[in-house]
């Protein structure tokens, strides 16, 4: 089943982590400093998630691509993994679209 996991980093911000059915990693939040921020991210992802310019296409510098995921502010609030193609970004897409507005919220910091 999908879900958003929060976990916490070692400089002890917030993130979560949107994983697909098969627990791959579809999806990264930006660190929060308080939960509550990051819970907030997390509901930002399952409403701007389903609209499609929300998504930006992206290459990185090892020419592998991937995209973020943003706000109607503009704000990142997700980044992709990298892909070895384009069309394995457009299927991670395609993943977050599907997965990221049913998905359960796992808290792993209590």
């Amino acid at each position: 089943m999908e879900k958003f996991v929060i976990t916490q980093r070692v400089n002890s911000e917030y993130q979560f982590n949107l994983k697909a059915g098969n627990g791959e990693i579809i999806l990264t939040s930006e660190g929060y400093v308080q939960k509550a921020s990051c819970i907030k991210g997390i509901e930002s992802v399952k409403v701007n998630s389903q609209e499609e310019s929300r998504y930006d296409r992206r290459v990185a510098k090892n020419h592998k691509d991937y995209f973020v995921l943003k706000a109607r502010n503009g704000e990142i609030i997700g980044k992709s993994q990298y892909y070895s193609s384009k069309s394995l970004m457009e299927i991670g897409i395609s993943s977050v679209k599907k997965n990221a507005s049913t998905a359960e919220i796992v808290d792993e910091t209590l």
